[in-house]
């Protein structure tokens, strides 16, 4: 009942807020810490296809063949995530199963490599199906061959059944040694279940170590259409390889020869992980997208040895023994890593190498010390965890209590700042706000919040930007020593889950965590959205930015980086909500109610932007007014103003949302603001 009134009281308020303009003010002699460009920040990991499929360009599965070659696809490991990679498209038999078996004594990679039987008149081997070609595409490759001298491989790319719909490269100098052969075929036909051949004559065995296919306009083994939109964005950093993945991730199988990298069984997500994506190939990633690598190490099964390798792997000179090993792998300059990442939600019981946090404390210390005596240069970032992500089972489970207190067993971040703070530049922290849903204090588990104004839908991710800061201010009355040292957020997983894929209707939502953030520009110093494939609308052969992507790309190229303070004569509503965990005391947003608006001073100080977000499904009025600096009467404005919240983006098809840019003849008195709308303006200082 008392939500209801709530609500209709919420309705009036919007309804009032129509009929008059809110006044806002722009102080230009206030000014905050400047906005980091990494708050603009992307996160990356080996969870479903997001990283083997969304941004690398390899096109078939299993080329490493980690299950047997048969008529019927091996069993997959049971699990319920939906998060898994798909199931594997697997390889069939050419001939007859019994022609392909797999050799377990002299595997060529992993536990056991395919070995064909030959045959003198009838060809023998395996094909894949599945496979994403176009028209007048090339495609280059590279086979691993040993076998039987004088057999014929035929190698062949066909895109359909017809006789003319096929490519034939043929291999005739096999020996006994394994020798890698190059691959290249130019579709003549589209197809997304185009195949690969691969099939022998002759007399004895043939063995295939390893295949690979991608597009020949493949970006140094990315996906070109992909980098080109990712690169779009100018995200400031990239955060890899995991996520949970990390907890279970060996590094040193993933560097080197692709082809001789073990394929593995991903305990963490229950699929097949080729290692094809490696601490090279993100290092590659980053110099592509002119974006600074942040590495999470693996403090779940791993050791702080292993983590300091990988530090000297990435940032040692050639003199050194990791250094040398990644100039014999074809990188000789130091990578220079900067930010590093001690493990993943270690305070999580279902992460490998759970421990409590007491032990924990000592694991974060044995870390940050092996890895500073490594390059002591580096930036720590500690994974923390406070009330708002411990709040439910695991601190009940942890003492007992749903909501824990501060500094308790149950409050992660509390007790790493408390006794790791000199190992500590950066804080972790996550969250994913879900739509329709709240936690409940007194339950201990997410609820249905009931109906909900557009307003408040938008508002979610933005009330745990501003709960993170609340539990800050309470960490520095509890830790004095926090007060000498501040250590910033790392917000290196976040995002708003129960929107359809593409959807703009997160858009404002995400406007308003960037707002949040920027009120707390001296707290909020790094971002890594989840995950950095969410900012496009992409199938297997195009990509192309997404409303989110959209978004992104208007803040960081068009908003300041220095906060201007706002003030207004609508205060935002109080929380509908009891405040503890989750929930805010205090809602986010400018003192403008139901718009939020957000200032900032271009780096030079030579321009003033500000943005201004209506999250309600109705237009509103904003008179502005700006003390403390003189504008230009002439100015610009970028605008994401869809006519339906619910617009999409789908590639291959006419957007459905865009960045309308627009010169501005006058700084405007009054603005009509268009519903669910994200604007922002800019004006030259005089």
């Amino acid at each position: 009942m008392q939500r209801t009134t709530l609500l209709l009281l919420t309705t009036a308020l919007l309804c009032s807020a129509q009929n008059k303009p809110v006044n806002a003010t722009i102080d230009a002699s206030k000014t905050g810490a400047p906005i980091s460009k990494f708050i603009y920040g992307q996160f990356l990991e080996h969870i479903g296809g997001i990283v083997n499929n969304g941004v690398w360009a390899e096109m078939l599965d299993d080329r490493k063949f980690y299950y047997p070659i048969a008529s019927h696809a091996a069993a997959e490991p049971p699990s319920a995530n939906p998060m898994r990679r798909p199931p594997l498209r697997h390889w069939t038999p050419i001939g007859g199963d019994e022609f392909a078996t797999m050799d377990t004594h002299h595997p060529y990679v992993g536990d056991h490599t395919p070995a064909v039987k030959l045959g003198a008149k009838e060809a023998h081997g395996f094909q894949q199906a599945g496979l994403a070609v176009r028209k007048g595409r090339s495609y280059l490759g590279r086979i691993v061959l040993a076998g039987t001298p004088g057999a014929t491989v035929k190698v062949t790319l066909a895109w359909g059944d017809a006789a003319g719909d096929r490519q034939t490269v043929v291999l005739d100098k096999i020996g006994p040694g394994y020798r890698k052969f190059p691959l290249r075929f130019k579709a003549e036909g589209d197809s997304d279940n185009a195949r690969l051949e691969i099939v022998a004559t002759g007399s004895g065995v043939l063995h295939v170590g390893a295949v690979s296919l991608m597009p020949a306009g493949n970006v140094q083994g990315f996906r070109a259409e992909v980098i080109a939109a990712l690169k779009q964005l100018h995200s400031g950093v990239y955060r890899f390889p995991g996520g949970n993945f990390v907890s279970g991730h060996e590094w040193r199988d993933a560097i080197g020869d692709p082809d001789k990298r073990p394929p593995i069984m991903d305990h963490v997500w229950h699929a097949v992980q080729p290692n094809d994506v490696g601490t090279d190939e993100f290092m590659t990633l980053c110099r592509l997208l002119d974006v600074e690598p942040y590495v999470t190490v693996n403090a779940g099964f791993g050791d702080a040895w292993s983590a300091a390798q990988l530090v000297e792997y990435a940032n040692g000179a050639v003199t050194t023994p990791m250094g040398r090993l990644r100039a014999a792998n074809g990188h000789p300059q130091p990578y220079k890593v900067k930010f590093w990442g001690v493990g993943n939600e270690p305070w999580g019981d279902w992460q490998l190498g759970f421990i409590p946090v007491a032990q924990f404390e000592l694991k974060h210390n044995m870390f940050a010390k092996a890895m500073r005596k490594v390059d002591p240069a580096i930036k720590l970032i500690a994974a923390g965890a406070m009330p708002d992500d411990m709040a439910g089972k695991q601190a009940q489970r942890l003492n007992g209590q749903i909501v824990p207190d501060y500094l308790s067993a149950g409050d992660w971040s509390g007790n790493l700042l408390a006794h790791c703070l000199d190992n500590i530049d950066l804080l972790s922290e996550h969250y994913y706000a879900t739509a329709g849903q709240r936690f409940d204090n007194e339950k201990g588990e997410k609820v249905p919040t009931g109906p909900q104004t557009l307003v408040e839908w938008e508002r979610a991710p933005a009330s745990l930007v501003r709960v993170k800061y609340e539990h800050y201010q309470e960490y520095l009355k509890r830790i004095p020593s926090l007060l000498a040292k501040p250590v910033p957020i790392s917000l290196d997983e976040w995002a708003y889950i129960g929107a359809p894929p593409n959807s703009y209707k997160v858009v404002p939502a995400y406007a308003w965590a960037f707002h949040e953030m920027f009120r707390h520009s001296d707290l909020y110093q790094l971002g890594a959205f989840t995950f950095a494939t969410a900012m496009m609308s992409e199938n297997r052969t195009d990509a192309v930015l997404n409303p989110t992507g959209l978004l992104f790309k208007m803040y960081r190229d068009h908003f300041g980086s220095i906060p201007v303070e706002v003030s207004g004569d609508s205060p935002q509503p109080k929380p509908a909500w009891p405040p503890g965990g989750s929930q805010p005391r205090v809602n986010p947003g400018s003192d403008t109610y139901p718009l939020d608006v957000s200032a900032a001073f271009g780096e030079d100080r030579k321009t003033l932007t500000f943005a201004v977000l209506n999250p309600s499904d109705s237009e509103q009025q904003l008179k502005l007014s700006i003390n403390g600096a003189k504008l230009a009467r002439a100015g610009h404005l970028w605008r994401m103003a869809p006519p339906s919240v619910d617009a999409t983006i789908t590639v291959g098809q006419k957007p459905g949302v865009e960045v309308e840019e627009q010169g501005q003849a006058t700084m405007p008195d009054t603005m009509a603001v268009p519903p669910f709308s994200v604007s922002i303006y800019s004006f030259a200082v005089e």
